[in-house]
């Protein structure tokens, strides 16, 4: 993959690597996305918990609640770059 900043761009990347911040572009590019993907995913919840919030009141089932802990338990058990 090739990206294609502008100069000023260029020179505020190759500024954060001379700092030391990070080792190369590749490094600092993964890093950006990482904290977008970590942006999108808190963004989702936020809606997703808004939309509990307003909707109406209702009980749980056991059955319910044992696939709700099945589901967290297998995204907490995949390797982030399989999700």
């Amino acid at each position: 993959m090739n990206i294609s900043l502008p100069d000023p761009l260029k020179q505020f990347v190759d500024g954060q690597i001379a700092q030391g911040r990070y080792s190369s572009v590749s490094e600092y590019i993964r890093e950006l996305i990482r904290a977008d993907e970590k942006r999108k995913a808190e963004e989702e919840l936020e809606t997703k918990l808004l939309e509990g919030l307003q909707s109406p009141k209702s009980a749980l089932t056991a059955a319910e609640w044992s696939s709700i802990r099945k589901e967290a338990l297998s995204r907490i058990a995949t390797p982030r770059s399989r999700r």
